[in-house]
Order: structure tokens, then C-alpha cells, then sequence
């Protein structure tokens, strides 16, 4: 008898990872105009962000098959494993969630389906936190009810380098994407409610990286005890600012260090490469949308 965490690939932890920590994670697709590709196993990150660039359209992403979801349940239980936790990117972003739950009906028996109502850091840090109650000795039924629980002082704050993207996704208007693209103008995000919202703006790259933790400490800042995970879409090289940056306001975590974690095809189809973001559980509770300003 055991307990199977599954995530799907939007956790942004890799095939060989998940083998690692015993879990498993059901691929989404990337849909490009020459074929679809399964997140992480026909299409790595790197390859990803390269066709990005050369593509005149934003390529689509669409949620695993309920069929997905219930080889890996029965994968599991010939495994051994006869309880069954899945943790799902927000259900707002994508029909995930619903084709777990499909499978859960079908298979039947222990399976708890959790809508993370968060996405990539966030949910990888999610999936963390239940390994470590797994790990802890913590029943099935006493995981789901803590991270249905914690969940709600998950957080994620970002700073996007490029307006490209929102423009070719239609978050932004030619207008306002050619006067931002002048003035340098950096958008800062979160995730609120399992969606995506403008929290506000900066100039510069590097104004806008250290605007993020006045966001982290306006919320109240960050839980100690809990899994973090620094993050960036695309070329890695272009995310040393933002970790050098972070030293100081991670230095509570002592010897340990935070997830460097990096951002694949679902959210970084919307705002592209150069992009910086952090995921942590609050010390607060559950938050209001950040203010703009």
C-alpha cells in the first residue's frame, strides 16, 4: 500500500525528476502548426522557446486526455499504490482538472483530484509541499485537507521583459505595445484566482525584478517552512540578476536553497522569454488582487 502524487507538466518538473521523487506527471500538449507535441517528452523547454520565437502565431496548448490521467491511476495501483492524490493547474487556465476528474469516475476506488488554482511555480511548489507531508507519514485524506488548505496562501509574483507576446496573444493592444516597447515599460503579474492579472508596471528589467519582492512584502511576506521556487522563461543566463537580487530576501532559509525552477510552453507562451517570477506560501492569509500602482 502507498500514496501516488500525480501533477500534469505544467508543474514544470521533468519525466526524469518525477522518477526521481516518485511521482508521475501527465503531459499536456503544445499545438504548433506542423504537429502537437507532448510537454516535456517531445519537446523540451529549449526547443520550445526556440520555436516560439519563429512562430508567427502563438501556438495553443490543450489539456491530457481523461485516457492520460487513467493509465497513470492504473499504473499506480499495479505499482502498489492504491491511494491516489492528483494536484491539476488552476482549472480557470485549462480543462486539466475536469479530465483527471473524468478519470477518477471511471477508475474509481482512492483518488482525490485537487484543482491547484495556481499554474507552474506555483503548483510545482504545491506538489513539494505534498511530497513532504507524504513523506512526513501524513495519511491520503490528511494530504488533500492540508493542501486544500495551503493552497490559498500560495502566491507567485512576476516581471515579463517583452510585450511581444501579450501583443500576439491579444492582452495588448499595437498601441500600447509600441509606446511600452519605447519607454522600456516592464509588466509585473500574478496569479489571482487561478488567473493571470496585471498587477502593475515598471521601467526597466531591473526595477521591475526588485518590484516584485514590494509586492512579497506587502502580502506579508514569506512562510520559511514552506517550498519557494525562483523561476524564468527562456535563456537561463538572463535570470542571474533576478537570483542575485533574491539573495537578500530569501537569506532567513539558511543553508537551504529555493527551487530554480524553469517556466515551460503554458505560461510562457503568454509572456515569452526574459521573464522572472517567485512562488512561496504567505505568512498571510488568503489575499486580495495586489494593487496596482
Amino acid at each position: 500500500m502507498g500514496i501516488r502524487i500525480v501533477t500534469d507538466s505544467t508543474a514544470e518538473i521533468s519525466q526524469q525528476q518525477a522518477q526521481q521523487l516518485g511521482i508521475s506527471v501527465v503531459p499536456l500538449n503544445s499545438v504548433f502548426p506542423d504537429r502537437e507535441y507532448l510537454d516535456g517528452i517531445d519537446l523540451s523547454k529549449e526547443e520550445f522557446y526556440q520555436m516560439l520565437a519563429a512562430a508567427e502565431e502563438l501556438p495553443k496548448t490543450s489539456q491530457p486526455s481523461p485516457y492520460a490521467f487513467e493509465q497513470v491511476y492504473r499504473e499506480a495501483r499495479d505499482a502498489g499504490d492504491d491511494e491516489i492524490i492528483v494536484i491539476c493547474i488552476s482549472s480557470v487556465l485549462s480543462g486539466t482538472y475536469q479530465s483527471a476528474e473524468i478519470a477518477r469516475e471511471s477508475v474509481g476506488g482512492k483518488i482525490w483530484v485537487i484543482d491547484s488554482e495556481s499554474a507552474t511555480l506555483g503548483l510545482n511548489i504545491l506538489v513539494r509541499r505534498a511530497l513532504d507531508l507524504r513523506d512526513s507519514g501524513m495519511s491520503a485524506e490528511q494530504i488533500v485537507q492540508a493542501i486544500e488548505a495551503e493552497k490559498q496562501r500560495l502566491r507567485i509574483f512576476a516581471a515579463i521583459d517583452t510585450l511581444d507576446y501579450l501583443h500576439k496573444g491579444g492582452r495588448l493592444s499595437t498601441t500600447s505595445k509600441i509606446a511600452g516597447t519605447l519607454l522600456n515599460v516592464k509588466p509585473l503579474i500574478s496569479l489571482v484566482g487561478g488567473e493571470l492579472k496585471s498587477i502593475g508596471k515598471c521601467r526597466g528589467m531591473k526595477t521591475a525584478s526588485s518590484e516584485v519582492y514590494s509586492f512579497v512584502e506587502k502580502d506579508g511576506g514569506i512562510d520559511f517552512s514552506m517550498p519557494i521556487a525562483l523561476g524564468y522563461t527562456g535563456d537561463i543566463d538572463r535570470f542571474a540578476h533576478f537570483e542575485e537580487i533574491s539573495t537578500p530576501h530569501l537569506a532567513a532559509m539558511g543553508e537551504q536553497k529555493p527551487a530554480i525552477v524553469s517556466i515551460g510552453a503554458v505560461i510562457g507562451t503568454h509572456i515569452g522569454p526574459g521573464a522572472v517570477a517567485i512562488a512561496y506560501f504567505s505568512k498571510a492569509g488568503t489575499p486580495d488582487a495586489p494593487s496596482p500602482h
